[in-house]
């Protein structure tokens, strides 16, 4: 696997066409996958912009947490971080060079959009064009870069940024049901806050969603023993998607949420370990809903998180994030949190 990525770039290298063509080719084995990884600049590179005026900090700071899916929509996540009063948003699974989202970059037009500055770095490089469904919609188009990742977004200024590789076992290489080819694996993004009156890390994480408990598990720890090296004992807040599928959905269960969630996700028992805590930072409800295509059906879960160690977290919220029309923009809801250093 590879080791935490520090090389910051304005830019992500654009893959070589001719590598994703023989990446296409390939027999879809792990050895082969390792190759590719190998291969792919924009794999060891994590993007960062600065804001267009950093703004001071705000001494009591609002941190918001979002699986976008693809990111579609900028303008109604925008709206939302704006109604929100959030300074900083945790994302994943954001585009970037990917025709089902326009082609564009969409956490640069999502930041840029605010003056707001952003890291960007790729969790997988789409060898198709997504889904099924997103396969004959686009049909004959070309992705500009293929990127699919996760993102830091703020006014603040951010330091020390690393990419932290959570795994690598191709597990999408081959493919699901006849798309969705990637090469790469799931990540964390991590950095530091300039201004905070003592050291601030803040951590946008994705974990696998076809997978188990065990496997998450293994995951959160390879996230741990870098912020080990990275931030060891200093106040951190990690936010995002962890796939923790095998919660209960019951709305009779919905206290275990938040008092046992290690007796169903081990996850938990980790990051206890490791000094973070949950239960004042999040509500015992779920953060799934059906989404655009409302391909989820309830009951939904709880699967997204924001955890901290040696901050104060108050006002846990969940918002839907809604189009225009009152649909949804993903099937995850945003996660807001105040924290008090």
């Amino acid at each position: 696997m590879r080791p935490l990525i520090d090389r910051v770039v304005p830019a992500l290298t654009a893959p070589d066409d001719a590598v994703l063509e023989e990446a296409r080719a390939a027999s879809p084995e792990r050895g082969t996958h390792d190759g590719f990884i190998a291969r792919i600049e924009a794999l060891h590179e994590v993007e960062q912009r600065a804001p267009a005026s950093p703004v001071p900090w705000p001494g009591r700071l609002r941190i918001a947490a979002l699986n976008a899916e693809r990111l579609k929509d900028r303008a109604a996540v925008r709206r939302m971080l704006d109604r929100t009063g959030a300074h900083l948003v945790l994302l994943s699974e954001a585009d970037a060079g990917m025709v089902r989202s326009g082609n564009v970059h969409t956490v640069r037009e999502l930041a840029e959009a605010a003056g707001e500055g952003y890291l960007y770095g790729v969790e997988f490089v789409e060898l198709d064009l997504g889904d099924k469904g997103e396969m004959r919609r686009h049909a004959g188009e070309r992705n500009a870069l293929g990127f699919h990742g996760n993102a830091i977004v703020s006014g603040l200024s951010l330091e020390d940024a690393h990419l932290i590789p959570l795994e690598e076992n191709g597990l999408w290489f081959p493919g699901r049901n006849g798309a969705q080819r990637r090469i790469g694996g799931r990540m964390a993004l991590a950095a530091r806050i300039v201004d905070a009156p003592r050291p601030l890390w803040v951590v946008s994480v994705h974990l696998e969603s076809k997978t188990d408990p065990q496997d998450r598990q293994a995951q959160m720890r390879n996230l741990l023993r870098a912020l080990d090296s990275l931030a060891p004992d200093e106040p951190c807040i990690i936010g995002g998607d962890f796939n923790t599928k095998a919660l209960p959905r019951g709305e009779d269960e919905r206290h275990l949420l938040l008092q046992e969630p290690e007796r169903f996700e081990p996850l938990f028992a980790d990051l206890r370990a490791a000094g973070f805590a949950w239960s004042a930072a999040n509500l015992a409800r779920p953060t799934q809903n059906p989404g655009p295509s409302n391909k989820h059906a309830p009951p939904f879960g709880k699967l997204d998180w924001i955890v901290t160690r040696g901050v104060t977290p108050e006002n846990p919220q969940v918002h839907e994030v809604t189009d225009g029309e009152g649909g949804p923009v993903s099937d995850h809801d945003m996660l807001v949190v105040d924290i008090a250093p």
